[in-house]
């Protein structure tokens, strides 16, 4: 696909000059930011996509009624405001009369209530639907006033959507079926051209309610690998970088000129498991390929030390002690004995997808994972695939086994109903639930007492990492690097670009 839109010409210094006067007391145009990455979007329908440089791009592009800070606390986007009624089963949003899309259409109600009825629109195949099948209607009073009639109480529902891919859209284009073909969108920029594994061209979106960005434009160039990057970075030819790779990441604090910002993330990386093939449908099986890991000596190898290992929850105030759940230290004897157990004392053979550069530690992580698990019989067949096909076969859970890089979020909730449980939209990707994490979910999701949701939630994490499914490994961080000449940007646990919105750019 490719935009163009009409660039505006600000030539009135020029002209200034060229009537013999002076550029002195003319309006002085911000500086541009020049970014680089390694992997582009696959798409532009915010509500489906699910790869992390996609959401990356949209999120500059759309918004959300809320959004979650760098501290992980809900604050506005869309919305002004909210509230919850006193028995919990109605939400009141209220607009910003300053929400604008970038073609200078107010956002309205009706947009709200569109944008989630698309949502839940099952033929819509939106990333994150099942987080909202509590919405049992919503209400439009007023053009500034949304009400969410809900099912039941729902404690997650605002982490839930603070997210792109809950992003508020216009009616009217959902209406003409231009979701994913046209961006319009009412965040801080604006989508000019777009051309796919080469670069994208932002500017301002001149409505944007939260002011004035700090740069006049944003200009993406998609570079082959993060080693390029780097170089660009170096040579001055890039201010600002997205960096996946903790190898090129250890490197930026020795450059003179230039600065990495860190900050621990909420992804994880993983083994998943696909339970509805054989022999991977065993529990002991199962149970066997994660008592053979060394979580450490994979975080260690392939991360160069740069994360933690953990389990399922990777959110600080929910995570636990991974050392207290199943398995969690390598027992290579024990493993040896539930394969002998399942059936399998000479092990298989299975083939592992691993996408090609998101992460780009995941074919490193793919090796070490084929070297242990060699210890059990286990023989690995490693298959790199481009991030665009990987994501296809992931989606269609066509795969034995899949090294991933999945999304964290606050809440637990938002993070894995929609893999375990019976109405999960992504239920096809994991094939795996059963009463208990449905059950414990549920539990999680009405119960409002922070202390008792942590409990029912840490339960939920033992019995996860007990039955297996996927076999976690570590959390990460999220990077990225720049010219000491940019000013502004706030790392995220989430590893959101939102924050580029106010950065500025030394002349």
């Amino acid at each position: 696909m490719h935009w163009t839109k009409s660039k505006k010409i600000l030539a009135g210094a020029a002209l200034a000059l060229a009537l013999g006067g002076t550029a002195i007391g003319l309006p002085v145009q911000a500086a541009e930011l020049r970014m680089a990455w390694s992997q582009d979007a696959t798409g532009l329908d915010p509500h489906k996509q699910t790869a992390f440089s996609s959401i990356r791009l949209l999120e500059l592009i759309y918004e959300p009624l809320v959004q979650l800070n760098a501290d992980l606390e809900v604050v506005p986007a869309v919305a002004s405001s909210w509230s919850f009624s006193d028995d919990g089963l109605t939400l009141t949003f209220n607009i910003n009369p300053d929400a604008k899309f970038s073609d200078g259409s107010s956002v309205t109600s009706e947009d709200v209530k569109a944008s989630f009825e698309r949502l839940l629109n099952e033929d819509t195949g939106a990333a994150a639907r099942s987080n909202f099948l509590s919405i049992a209607s919503i209400d439009t009073p007023d053009p500034q006033t949304a009400v969410f009639h809900l099912s039941q109480p729902d404690a997650p529902i605002l982490v839930a959507m603070a997210t792109a891919n809950a992003s508020i859209v216009p009616a009217a284009e959902i209406a003409a079926g231009n979701i994913g073909t046209k961006t319009l969108g009412s965040g801080p920029f604006v989508l000019d051209d777009w051309q796919p594994n080469s670069k994208e061209v932002l500017s301002p979106n001149p409505y944007w309610a939260g002011g004035k960005t700090g740069v006049d434009g944003i200009t993406i160039s998609v570079l082959p690998d993060e080693t390029a990057i780097l170089a660009s970075l170096r040579a001055g030819q890039t201010d600002f970088a997205l960096i996946n790779d903790p190898l090129v990441a250890t490197l930026v604090p020795s450059e003179p000129n230039l600065q990495l910002n860190r900050a621990a993330g909420l992804a994880y990386n993983v083994l998943q498991l696909n339970p509805s093939r054989a022999p991977m449908d065993n529990l002991k099986v199962r149970q066997a390929m994660s008592c053979a890991v060394n979580r450490q000596e994979v975080l260690d190898t392939a991360l160069l030390g740069e994360g933690r290992v953990t389990g399922p929850l990777t959110m600080p105030a929910f995570r636990s002690d991974p050392n207290t759940l199943f398995c969690y230290q390598q027992d290579v004897e024990k493993a040896k004995q539930l394969m002998a157990e399942a059936g399998y004392p000479d092990g298989f053979s299975a083939t592992v997808i691993a996408a090609t550069g998101e992460p780009p530690v995941a074919s490193a992580e793919a090796q070490v994972l084929q070297s242990q698990l060699a210890a059990i019989g286990i023989k690995l067949d490693i298959k790199l695939m481009e991030l665009n096909v990987y994501v296809d076969a992931w989606l269609n859970a066509d795969f034995d086994m899949a090294v991933a890089l999945n999304g964290g979020r606050p809440d637990p909730y938002p993070m894995y109903n929609r893999y375990f449980t019976k109405d999960g939209n992504l239920l096809k990707v994991s094939n795996y639930v059963d009463d208990t994490l449905d059950s414990l979910m549920q539990q999680g999701r009405v119960e409002t007492d922070f202390e008792k949701r942590k409990a029912i939630f840490q339960e939920f994490e033992r019995h996860l990492a007990e039955v297996s499914p996927w076999i976690w490994l570590s959390t990460s961080y999220s990077y990225t690097a720049q010219l000491k000449t940019v000013h502004g940007f706030e790392p995220s646990p989430l590893g959101s670009l939102v924050s580029l919105s106010h950065v500025t750019v030394d002349e």
